[in-house]
């Protein structure tokens, strides 16, 4: 019976480390995280937790002209803030690092020479020039220029496939500019698996030869992408809907290195709102939405993201998991853990996601109801300075009080800053309509009484006041406005029982008189 047991659990051991799920988001380090790149980590991330399995960060920076200070931690923050955290990445070495290509330079070199031992890799030493002269020549004749089979070896382009291994050699050690090419097969039918879009076929001879290894001795994506996620052991990746055009060369260089390919799922594009075209931060700027999840200040420029915008992370993520997944139910509101539980690429359409600003205001609202004063309170303190001294509980029941009347986090302090400060301006329309001649005298009794009155609640207020207002023998209407103008310095707000109650009557009294003395 002991061996028996002991037999399974290896069998199950052997099992589970085949079955292995490892899935990586790779962000460029080019600028901050669009909203797009926010779906496709979190995706990654869900079915990483799905399947109990890792959620990797891959920098991908071999382009170094186009990486941007401070862009690296950007992405960390942003995914922290987000509440989808990576397991593994830089900073949390999980055996398979350097999590940075820049830092993995002589991997992917070592990887390169095992293609052109092959003969599945050749060097190309064409002038830019050149090329550019055989593109107009061929748009000349109504054609598109490709690199590859019916052109590589005819002895117009210059490469090693045309060149001897010693001219070969001497160009390579003279200086001379070259890059690395993959030779693409000739006649082959390339079968495709997507676990998005089904099986695909590609005809091998409508694709180029594309760059492995640029002039500037750095590896291009497809081949630094490929060795990674081999190395890395990555079982599946998923990746945006742009990369699908790749795919074919990136089966071919599993192919050509006798490696299993991983699993693949490209997701549907985010689209702007009008349906039309991919979304960019262009569309957020031009109709006043965010597109990144957190602020990017690059030092010449500041852009607000969903944060400093007052949105609540669940929201982003509830709406975000909603653009190309389905799952099947009427419901919308979903938990982190629910995602989690719930998530299936099987249910991710294939067909581009409308970006609806509108949507997510009302998913923020929905998680803002939700919300507790108390937590409100903190990301008010947290958003307004002037908040900071003052007793959080205090804070918490104004934030009771106007909450229902906000979508946003930073919407509270416009419902409520008149509960912490006294009005420095009275708004003229609600001026002209609520001050007439008698409201000075009005006030002026008012004032007087209110200090009688029982202020134990905002209800004992509100009955002290309609018994002063039935013995004046005034219109409710004729002392409420200018009241509520003399606390607020507008016609909104509040109850404005409530506002006395919180404020207190000395205050009251003394924003009453302030109105007096301006009016």
């Amino acid at each position: 019976m002991g061996v028996r047991l002991k037999r399974s659990i290896f069998v199950a051991t052997i099992k589970t480390m085949e079955t292995a799920i490892r899935v990586r988001f790779a962000p460029s380090p080019t600028g901050p995280l669009h909203v797009g790149g926010v779906r496709t980590a979190l995706f990654n991330y869900l079915f990483a937790k799905k399947h109990n399995g890792v959620f990797v960060l891959r920098i991908e920076d071999t382009d170094q002209n186009r990486c941007v200070d401070g862009a690296e931690g950007y992405i960390a923050d942003a995914l922290s803030w987000c509440g989808i955290p990576f397991d593994e990445g830089p900073g949390k070495n999980g055996g398979y690092g350097p999590y940075k290509q820049s830092k993995r330079r002589a991997i992917y070199e070592k990887h390169l020479k095992i293609l052109l031992d092959k003969g599945l890799a050749y060097y190309a030493f064409d002038a830019h020039e050149d090329l550019d002269r055989e593109r107009k020549n061929h748009e000349a004749k109504g054609k598109t220029f490709i690199y590859n089979w019916h052109n590589r070896s005819r002895g117009r382009l210059v490469n090693s496939l045309v060149l001897s291994k010693d001219e070969v050699q001497k160009r390579i050690d003279s200086g001379l500019p070259y890059v690395v090419r993959f030779l693409t097969p000739k006649d082959t039918v390339i079968h495709l698996s997507d676990m998005v879009r089904g099986e695909i076929e590609i005809d091998s001879n409508t694709l180029d030869d594309k760059i492995l290894f640029k002039s500037d001795g750095m590896p291009t994506y497809h081949l630094a992408n490929v060795v990674d996620d081999h190395l890395m052991k990555i079982s599946h990746v998923i990746r945006g809907e742009e990369w699908l055009p790749s795919l074919a060369l990136h089966q071919l260089l599993y192919t050509a290195f006798g490696w299993k390919a991983p699993k693949f799922a490209h997701l549907p594009l985010i689209l702007k709102p009008s349906g039309k075209g991919k979304l960019s931060k262009r569309d957020g700027d031009k109709l006043g939405f965010p597109v990144f999840p957190i602020a990017w200040n690059s030092g010449e420029s500041y852009t607000a993201g969903y944060r400093e915008s007052g949105y609540f992370p669940d929201a982003v993520i509830n709406f975000l998991a909603f653009l190309g997944w389905n799952p099947g139910t009427e419901k919308e509101f979903f938990k982190l853990d629910e995602l989690v539980e719930s998530f299936d690429l099987k249910q991710v359409n294939k067909a581009g996601a409308r970006f609806d600003p509108e949507k997510i205001l009302w998913f923020n609202r929905h998680y803002l109801q939700n919300k507790t004063n108390t937590v409100l309170a903190e990301r008010m303190i947290a958003e307004n300075e002037i908040l900071k001294p003052v007793d959080s509980k205090y804070i918490a029941l104004v934030v009771g009080l106007v909450k229902e009347r906000a979508n946003l986090s930073s919407d509270l302090w416009g419902l409520c800053h008149y509960f912490f400060e006294a009005p420095k301006t009275y708004n003229e329309k609600g001026l002209k309509k609520a001050w007439k001649a008698e409201s000075e005298g009005l006030m002026s009794d008012l004032s007087a009484a209110l200090d009688r009155f029982n202020d134990k609640s905002s209800e004992t207020l509100r009955s002290e006041f309609s018994q002063w207002i039935e013995e004046q023998g005034v219109g409710f209407g004729k002392v409420m406005m200018p009241l509520r103008l003399a606390l607020v310095g507008a016609l909104e707000g509040a109850d404005v029982f409530d506002i006395i109650h919180c404020i207190g009557k000395a205050e009251a009294i003394f924003r009453i008189k302030a109105l007096i003395d301006k009016a």
